[in-house]
């Protein structure tokens, strides 16, 4: 067995409860090994696992260590044991046999660092789910995207992205990864605790010369908003201050601060809009995010400047959404 799925769960009782059962069922235990890294919880997570799932490896940590954290720590221990690591939210049920396209393909494409499945929500299954859809990708201001997802419209899934396909990044909400290339290219950012985390690294492993994909034979479901609401001012602060940081770590000296002067201005728009909605605490938790930005930057200044922009030339979202009225991915 060389596959891992690692779910990190804290203070998750609740989640544990509803969708661990459908991981253990539609996981083939010839294949894969399930795993739950425990983020210091302070629930009955702990008690829940070994009375009711003793059969699931317990990977206990002593403190919340946060998303990205938390896996480094994971990985960085179950990587002599397994060749692949599917980083699996706690939010996830699955259709049986789902883990097999995925090992399929790695094996099968030794230069593909990452794959992903095809997300759909488990509370609309007719259509995908916001974090990750069918393989996500980066608009040239730094916006992501997927395949059937664009901002927050999520499109019905009438099988139009069931092809395979390369992508720019592969949702961390079922991120099966090599674990060597993970460790190689430094996992995920601790610095930014939770969200775009994914998306940071899969730039990176993009950067070192590795390819990633989605692979739609594989389908899982995703509640999606398991840590944090889509307007919580704290995921707010997080989204906008990681887009920041992936930004200045990825993107070379000679598109960087133009793509960052942009990204000030149209973040600047998305301030007066909660402003004019009287929604202050979002607007102050941008403001926040643009200040510890400003701070944070300097930690990556002894990092390698990467030599080529993989975002330049892509479509500007705002442009496409906004102004041509095109909300779905084929319509680009």
């Amino acid at each position: 067995m060389k596959t891992a799925v690692v779910i990190l769960n804290w203070n998750g009782a609740d989640l544990l409860r509803r969708y661990l059962p459908s991981v253990i069922a539609g996981t083939d235990p010839s294949l894969a090994k399930v795993i739950v890294a425990d983020n210091g919880s302070t629930d009955n997570s702990i008690q829940l696992l070994n009375e009711e799932y003793p059969a699931v490896e317990l990977l206990p940590f002593s403190e919340n260590y946060g998303f990205a954290e938390g896996y480094n720590r994971a990985i960085a221990i179950l990587a002599e044991r397994f060749e692949y690591i599917v980083l699996l939210n706690s939010d996830v049920a699955v259709k049986p046999g789902w883990i097999t396209p995925l090992i399929e393909y790695l094996d099968a494409n030794p230069d593909c660092a990452a794959v992903q499945p095809k997300l759909l929500s488990d509370t609309r299954r007719s259509h995908f789910e916001y974090a990750g859809a069918a393989g996500g990708f980066i608009d040239r201001n730094g916006y992501p995207y997927c395949r059937g997802r664009i901002f927050n419209v999520c499109e019905p899934d009438n099988g139009q992205y069931d092809t395979t396909a390369d992508v720019m990044w592969a949702s961390g909400a079922a991120l099966t990864v090599r674990s060597s290339v993970y460790l190689s290219c430094g996992g995920l950012d601790k610095d930014f605790f939770a969200h775009m985390e994914e998306i940071d690294l899969c730039w990176r492993m993009r950067l070192a010369g590795w390819k990633l994909a989605a692979v739609p034979a594989s389908v899982i479901y995703h509640l999606g908003g398991g840590s944090l609401p889509a307007e919580n001012p704290r995921k707010t602060y997080l989204n906008f201050r990681n887009n920041l940081l992936m930004l200045h770590k990825n993107l070379p000296d000679s598109t960087r601060r133009s793509t960052l002067l942009r990204r000030r201005l149209l973040d600047t728009i998305a301030w007066a809009k909660y402003v004019a909605t009287l929604d202050f605490k979002n607007a102050a938790a941008i403001w926040r995010a643009h200040r510890d930005f400003a701070r944070m930057r300097h930690n990556y200044d002894s990092m390698p400047r990467p030599a080529v922009d993989l975002i330049k030339g892509r479509p500007n979202i705002l442009v496409q959404f906004y102004l041509r009225r095109r909300k779905t991915f084929d319509s680009l």
